[in-house]
């Protein structure tokens, strides 16, 4: 098992749970994104550089990832590939996306779409909250102990 993060839009305090999981569990983590990030040195993580453009990154994370494999992504459907490749997807803010809830967030992200090209301010997501943060670490933790005994 690989953890891929799209790393242009995830939290800082989210890379750094994920560097800790990393050295704890032996679980290698690919950070892939449009500019170097600082990443700390270990032979667990790693990071891709891909050229600036509109889906670059997703499209290597979705090129790379394998099935069993974890990706780290606030996009919907980024998430949404990558599971239809039998990889699993988890938010930032500790939401496990399944093929349960997939189509309905990908319905709900269509709509606010159409509703901003229309000119209705939607706003962005609140503030990653601590509630929002030990949700990730929890659910992270959940699938790192099932991918050890597995």
């Amino acid at each position: 098992m690989n953890i891929w993060v799209d790393a242009d839009a995830c939290p800082v305090v989210i890379r750094e749970i994920l560097f800790r999981a990393a050295d704890r569990t032996g679980v290698k983590v690919i950070l892939v994104a449009n500019q170097p990030i600082r990443v700390p040195a270990s032979p667990l993580i790693e990071q891709v550089v891909v050229s600036p453009g509109f889906d670059v990154a997703d499209n290597e994370i979705v090129k790379r990832a394998a099935s069993g494999d974890l990706v780290i992504t606030a996009d919907i459907p980024l998430a949404a590939e990558v599971m239809g490749h039998g990889a699993h997807a988890l938010s930032p803010r500790g939401e496990l996306y399944s093929t349960d809830t997939i189509a309905q967030r990908l319905n709900m992200r269509d709509f606010l779409d159409t509703m901003r090209a229309s000119g209705i301010h939607t706003g962005g997501p609140p503030a990653l909250s601590k509630r929002d943060r030990q949700s990730f670490a929890n659910h992270l933790d959940r699938i790192l102990t099932r991918y050890a005994k597995g």
